[in-house]
This record gives structure tokens, C-alpha cells and sequence, in this order.
């Protein structure tokens, strides 16, 4: 099964400092049939104007995935991490017990991020925060894991639950090939470009919900890059 979900179809608000879209139901958008899909609970297309954002304000009990599209994004929190996650990058933070954090675009142009958050399996632990370059040319043409909840996953930034964040660029006629699994839900956004799903054409910043999908075929319409959600 493949359900599209067209960009133009996503909750949203603009505030300005922030052109936010919402893939699932958060702050003002709801929508029944978008509350999560699996443990996947958000998936936030965020523009943010360069030299604004979040100020600290707290979180607890999930597990915060940042994909970087364009520009950076600058993290800092009370156990004393900070760090700039630019384009192509990707940061985590498992809010565990209780964590509280500010986000800030200071560069000079605009900042484009994906936020995912997901739900933990693993609860009453202490927070953490890391983040880590993955060059785009590591995943050419096929899906690298960039944060997973599972032991084998040795290179990908860890997370507290069942689930994977992978990533992929794909060349206009290229097709590659996950395992997903029917028992799985599957969430795959393009950053850039375009691809076909099952006979489904996803635009870039469309959402295509998966399931009952033992191998996920992607082909490529147009030079892309794909973020994919593993989902239990």
C-alpha cells in the first residue's frame, strides 16, 4: 500500500521566522488520519529565516531526528552540548528523562530541515544529543542508515526505539532496493527531485506512507535525494 500525501495536502502555518509543514498532526494541525504511522509520530518540513528560531523550550520521551537540507542549524542544550549541523548532516537527541534545547539558524541564508521525531521503546533513561556528516557521496545510489535503534547498525547515530532513519541520492533512471517488510510501515520523503513508487510518482517534499511492502523499490524520475522512515 502506498498512500501519497501531496506537499500541498500537509497542515502547516507560516509565522514569518518560521514556514513550518506538517507531514502528522502537531501544534494547530490535526488530522485524524495523521496522528502517526507506527511509532513515527511527527515529520516537520521547516524553512527557517537565517538568523531566528527556537528558543529553549523542553522535551521528554522522544527521540528527535534533524535532517539538514540546506543551510545549518545550531543546537544547543542544559547538559552543555552544543554543535552546527549543516547541509547533508544529521543530529539526534533522545530527550529520555527530560531535556531542554534551543535550535537557531545564524547563518546567513536560509535554513531547510526535516524534524522527525519518534516515538522511544526505551523510556527513564538520561538524555543524549549527537550528530555526525554523511556525505552525500556514501549514499549514492544506494540507502545508508543514518540513526537506528538496533545494535548492527554500527555507523548510524543511535536511537532508544525500533526504528531506522536512512537516506539515499538517486540518479534519474536509477532504482534501488530496501528491505522494508511487510511487519514494517515505511515513510519516504524526497528532499530534492522525484521518484516512483509502486507505479506512485512522490514530488519532492510529498510523503508516501508505505506498508505491506516486503522489498521498497524507488525509482528515480529525476536526480533525488530521499529520506526514508523505518518504522516498527
Amino acid at each position: 500500500m502506498i498512500e501519497l500525501r501531496p506537499f500541498e495536502s500537509l497542515g502547516g502555518e507560516n509565522h514569518g521566522w518560521l514556514d513550518a509543514k506538517h507531514h502528522f498532526s502537531f501544534a494547530n494541525y490535526h488530522d485524524e488520519k495523521r496522528v502517526h504511522w507506527g511509532n513515527l509520530r511527527v515529520w516537520n518540513d521547516d524553512t527557517i529565516a537565517p538568523g531566528t528560531g527556537f528558543p529553549p523550550h523542553p522535551h521528554r520521551d522522544m527521540e528527535i531526528i534533524t535532517y539538514v537540507r540546506k543551510g545549518a542549524i545550531t543546537h544547543k542544550d542544559n547538559l552543555g552540548n552544543e554543535g552546527r549541523t549543516e547541509a547533508g548532516d544529521v543530529q539526534v537527541m533522545s530527550a529520555g528523562t527530560g531535556v531542554r534545547h534551543s535550535e537557531y539558524n545564524l547563518e546567513d541564508e536560509v535554513t531547510q530541515i526535516f524534524q522527525i521525531w519518534i516515538i522511544p521503546t526505551r523510556e527513564g533513561e538520561q538524555p543524549s544529543w549527537g550528530a555526525r556528516p554523511f556525505p552525500k557521496d556514501a549514499r549514492a545510489g544506494q540507502f545508508v542508515v543514518l540513526a537506528s535503534g538496533y545494535d548492527n547498525d554500527n555507523d548510524a547515530l543511535p536511537i532508544r526505539t525500533n526504528a531506522r532513519v536512512v537516506g539515499a541520492t538517486i540518479k534519474a533512471g536509477e532504482t534501488i532496493d530496501y528491505p522494508l517488510g511487510k511487519d514494517r510501515k515505511g515513510y519516504l520523503v524526497p528532499a530534492t527531485g522525484a521518484v516512483e513508487i509502486e507505479g506512485v510518482r512522490v514530488n519532492a517534499r510529498d510523503g508516501a506512507a508505505i506498508a505491506d511492502l516486503e522489498t521498497l523499490r524507488v525509482t528515480a524520475l529525476e536526480d533525488s535525494e530521499v529520506v526514508l522512515v523505518d518504522a516498527a
